[in-house]
């Protein structure tokens, strides 16, 4: 088989109609490209919008910086836990350490490969046996998408008293029982950076509560500036602040979001036609009908009755122009955090071991799809 082009993982995909380019045109006509300005206002309206549920939204520099200030708003200092979803990007918790804090590991339940409800509460249990102190917050990922179960989660985290913050950087326009991801947490963390479903080239949003929050976001985004005609700071801020060029692109973005939705879901469909006749792999789909995943990333596992070298795959796959990843390895695997406390089941480690990422998004055709499927089916055989 022979791939002509290049079939990257997933990319940003700029709307037909420019919307991009004239908004981002209108900022240098305006000469207002500093942070700030008209598109990062109307961004924000159109996000709040889009996410509906009384929620207000501020658009910052990136979805680590969103994480990192749900953080500050939420006073982790050093000393604190948090809990945090183990298979996931490093971004989820770096955060943490940033504010001095011990992130704790939880494993993922086989469902919808998110954080395990029953494991949640044995870890908030364990902690408060063993500190006497209640980790400070829950640190929640929808995963290439995928919802997590929030009811049960939620139910766990409000036995406590511990707030949730939803990261939804991959789960744009992904529902669970028709509510938006993003919404349902304490805080709602967004990512627009190149390979998510909408982009701003590199950025992020905050979900909040109400716009009492919001201005607070704001506050510590813009330096923690106090209200006095010369500079005054009273607490430590920081320089968050999306740029009114960026926000130019999300703004543009959002007149084809569910157009990238849409074709991130038809992709999942053919890849569950292209596979159907190979047990030895499994599309990773919505668990029941209360989950409505975006399938940012289409993702796989092999059988793992097979004696099957997934990075060989991964490199016969990248011989032939095709670019894929393995699944993201769990944190508690990471150097970095050996030392944390870890709660486990084994679910991460081998989905890990046994998956891969599959090219998704508007720059992928469903005849790209087919090619990928081949090449993976042929590998295997």
């Amino acid at each position: 088989m022979e791939n002509k082009k290049h079939i990257c993982l997933c990319l940003a995909h700029m709307s037909e109609a420019g919307w991009e380019r004239k908004f981002i045109q209108e900022a240098f006509d305006m000469n207002w490209v500093a942070p700030l300005g008209p598109n990062v206002d109307a961004f924000e309206v159109a996000l709040e919008r889009f996410l509906g549920e009384g929620k207000r939204v501020a658009a910052l520099s990136s979805g680590t910086a969103v994480v990192h200030l749900s953080m500050v708003l939420l006073d982790v200092q050093p000393g604190d836990e948090v809990i945090c979803q183990s298979f996931t990007f490093a971004a989820s918790c770096n955060p943490i350490v940033y504010q001095g804090a011990t992130p704790v590991f939880v494993d993922s339940e086989p469902d919808t490969w998110n954080m395990d409800p029953d494991l949640l509460e044995v870890a908030i249990k364990d902690r408060l046996a063993c500190t006497g102190r209640l980790p400070k917050a829950i640190v929640l990922v929808c995963l290439y998408g995928m919802p997590p179960k929030y009811d049960e989660i939620l139910a766990v985290a409000d036995r406590y008293g511990i707030p949730v913050v939803e990261d939804a950087a991959e789960a744009f326009g992904s529902r669970y029982k028709g509510r938006l991801c993003g919404t349902f947490g304490r805080f709602g963390v967004l990512s627009f950076n190149g390979n998510k479903m909408i982009t701003t080239s590199g950025g992020g949003a905050l979900v909040c509560p109400d716009e009492t929050m919001k201005r607070r976001v704001l506050f510590y985004a813009t330096q923690a500036r106090e209200p006095f005609p010369y500079y005054q700071h009273e607490q430590i801020g920081y320089n968050y602040r999306m740029s009114n060029v960026c926000a130019g692109i999300g703004r543009g973005q959002m007149y084809v979001a569910e157009d990238h939705i849409r074709h991130h879901r038809l992709l999942a469909e053919q890849y569950v036609r292209l596979f159907s006749d190979e047990e030895a792999v499994t599309v990773h789909l919505n668990p029941s009908d209360s989950f409505d995943s975006n399938y940012w990333l289409n993702t796989i596992t092999f059988d793992a009755s097979l004696t099957c070298d997934v990075d060989r795959v991964r490199l016969l796959l990248a011989e032939s122009g095709v670019e894929t990843r393995p699944l993201w390895k769990p944190l508690h695997l990471q150097p970095v955090f050996k030392d944390a406390p870890r709660y486990l089941n084994g679910v991460s480690e081998r989905l890990f071991a046994s998956g891969l990422c599959l090219p998704s998004g508007p720059c992928v055709s469903v005849e790209d799809a087919g090619f990928v499927a081949d090449l993976i089916k042929s590998s295997l055989r």
